[in-house]
């Protein structure tokens, strides 16, 4: 246990040391912030506000009003798992340095189990995505009630910290088997680029995952992404749903959640947030044993 604290802890403060790391795992959403106010944004917004508009006796201020904080809340929502991927990604580029300057021979040849070497990445990978996820979170938050969004309840923040951690775990084990094969630093640069852009297709940011075809929504249905994003969104977004649509026909409000990916349906099955949590979290484990396979393997081969 106190090597796999040190060696937690060794990694954890690799991070946060280099400020520039942790600014550029945060650069994705960064993008996707500019890219939903300056275009993506005011496109969704007149589409809710066009639909609510045919509803009669609609006052259109309001409806413009809560159509601009369903859409921010679930920008919002869609950040936090990107901010999971992009934040471990950059947290275990310490194994990619490591390597690169030799340093992993001395950890590989240490009396420390090949497991216990993994757990410590994953978990100061994971803390990591945790701590940052929370902040982002929290200040996300703050700007809401100042735009006019009711603060989250109790058990509202106690689900959302918890399908932070869950995330986090999941993209700290995925991450991990990956860096398991990369071998430099500027390899691992740009995997992060193409990382940042596909968890932000996968997760449905850049188009609505209603709006894609089935083909493309079952191959979304094979990945962790889609499932952390929805979860989010369905919690974050109820309330502020429920005031939108407020007097709108149901079937206008369930075609709505549909496309915008908060409700979600995999294989023709409705998942619900719970739901998205188990099958995070199996992802996580799945990734976590392959991963700790792979090291064992791969160490075996290097000698």
């Amino acid at each position: 246990m106190t090597q796999f604290l040190s060696l937690t802890k060794r990694n954890m403060l690799l991070y946060f040391r280099d400020k520039g790391a942790v600014f550029f795992s945060m650069l994705s959403m960064l993008i996707i912030i500019v890219l939903m106010l300056l275009f993506l944004g005011d496109m969704q917004i007149d589409g809710i506000t066009g639909m609510l508009s045919e509803v009669p006796g609609r006052d259109a201020a309001a409806d413009k009003s809560n159509a601009e904080l369903l859409i921010l809340t679930w920008t919002i929502a869609g950040i936090i798992p990107i901010n999971a991927a992009m934040v471990t990604l950059s947290a275990l580029s310490s194994i990619i340095k490591d390597r690169t300057a030799g340093r992993s021979g001395a950890i590989y040849t240490a009396p420390i189990s090949r497991v216990t070497i993994t757990l410590s990445y994953i978990t100061s990978a994971c803390i990591a995505s945790v701590v940052i996820c929370t902040m982002t979170l929290a200040v996300s938050e703050i700007y809401l009630c100042i735009k006019g969004m009711e603060v989250f309840t109790l058990s509202e923040h106690i689900r959302l910290f918890g399908m932070i951690l869950a995330n986090s775990f999941t993209y700290s084990a995925v991450m991990y088997l990956c860096a398991v094969f990369v071998k430099s630093e500027g390899a691992w640069s740009g995997f992060g680029t193409v990382i940042g852009t596909l968890v932000g297709f996968l997760g449905g940011i850049y188009l609505p995952v209603g709006s894609l075809s089935d083909g493309i929504a079952d191959i979304l249905s094979c990945t962790p992404v889609i499932y952390g994003t929805v979860m989010f969104r369905t919690v974050m977004t109820d309330a502020i749903t429920e005031k939108t649509f407020a007097g709108a026909p149901a079937a206008m409000i369930g075609e709505t959640k549909r496309i915008m990916g908060i409700d979600y349906s995999a294989f023709g099955n409705n998942v619900s947030a719970a739901e998205c949590v188990m099958v995070v979290i199996i992802f996580g484990l799945v990734f976590t044993m392959i991963g700790a396979a792979a090291t064992i393997l791969k160490t075996h081969r290097d000698r």
